[in-house]
């Protein structure tokens, strides 16, 4: 009976189509797919990059393509196989390429932006008339809708990790891109003025605070390091080791509205526990080896290497070297959060899964 009626019904659904169709409308289908999956369910793939793979080609883009003086960077796209753009669902990851004497022009757009200086040093970056120096290990920001532009000192290449929420923005159908009028904006009088402002992490101006998201534009490697080894002599994270996430210094929260930036080292002889979440994050391996274990396919990676995580994937990690690792994380947890979206699960065996604010 029941199979009679489902029958029926599935009739009476295709019978539909056709007339709802007229009038701009739907009902599900037989063959479509599910509205609801019983756990996340992404054509996002977890996927490895290789250093002694991207290192050439790197090498190709600087000699072979121009810096073109509007929106377009040389850069190259760390592509999610599963996706039809985009390294993860909601940003994108590029390695920029600049070399001697060359100007990255301004222009502003909606997507966050920041990059993670990976080689060299000898840049500058200006956001909304600020201006500060690039060095290895640096990350700088450039929060939606702020000038931008880069230039370089240096005499042999640059490379940076670029990483925005291009793939959330377009979702959201908010795209504005506007080139500057000039190559270069107009550099402030007090050129780092919100470093001088927030910089200690500490303290800051009294008063009512800034509003429109983090007013610090720059977090150098020393700051971040020095705090990552002062935080090592606390008890180990259980799922990984030593962690500290770059904050916002007015608030407390996420250093970016989107996208959240961590750095963590695994020390040696780490194995942590695993987890899963809603998200998906992207790391980058800064020094040291180690292997990271997805849903049960290991992946051994090495300074240089990246490693992106689908959504709710069970993953762990290992540092069997004697050295610890360095790793730069990436991940979409502020915008998962502020829509209540973000679950997490450890593996205990009992299953569930809580929330997380």
């Amino acid at each position: 009976m029941a199979e009679q009626q489902s029958m029926v019904d599935e009739a009476a659904r295709r019978a539909l189509k056709e007339d709802l169709a007229r009038v701009h409308c739907r009902v599900q289908q037989p063959d479509d797919p599910p509205l609801f999956t019983r756990a996340p369910d992404s054509a996002m793939q977890t996927v490895h990059w290789k250093w002694t793979d991207l290192e050439p080609l790197l090498d190709r883009l600087g000699r072979q393509l121009a810096l073109e003086p509007g929106g377009n960077r040389r850069t190259l796209r760390l592509h999610n196989p599963g996706l039809a753009y985009g390294t993860t669902h909601t940003f994108w990851a590029s390695i920029q390429v600049i070399l001697p004497g060359e100007i990255a022009g301004n222009h502003r757009h909606t997507a966050n932006a920041f990059r993670f200086v990976m080689k060299g040093g000898g840049a500058t970056t200006t956001v909304n008339g600020e201006r500060y120096p690039m060095h290895e290990g640096d990350l700088v920001l450039t929060p939606s809708m702020t000038w931008h532009d880069h230039e370089y000192h240096g005499d042999t290449p640059m490379i940076w990790l670029d990483v925005l929420d291009i793939s959330l923005m377009r979702s959201m159908h908010a795209t504005f891109f506007e080139p500057g009028k000039e190559m270069q904006q107009p550099v402030d009088a007090i050129p780092d003025r919100s470093w001088r402002q927030y910089g200690s992490g500490l303290m800051g101006p009294p008063g009512p605070q800034p509003r429109g998201g983090n007013p610090l534009l720059v977090y150098p490697r020393a700051m971040a390091e020095g705090a990552l080894q002062q935080a090592a002599g606390l008890p180990a994270d259980p799922f990984d080791d030593v962690v500290l996430e770059y904050r916002n210094p007015t608030d407390g929260g996420a250093a970016m509205s989107t996208l959240g930036m961590r750095l963590q080292t695994l020390r040696a002889g780490t194995h942590t526990r695993a987890r899963r979440h809603t998200g998906s994050k992207l790391y980058h391996v800064v020094r040291g080896e180690g292997s990271t274990i997805v849903d049960g396919q290991r992946y051994d990676w090495s300074a240089g290497d990246f490693l992106a995580l689908k959504p709710w994937a069970w993953h762990e990690h290992l540092n069997t070297s004697a050295s610890d690792a360095l790793l730069f994380q990436v991940n979409d947890i502020p915008a998962m959060s502020a829509l209540g979206y973000y679950f997490e699960e450890p593996l205990t065996g009992n299953g569930g899964h809580q929330q997380v604010a």
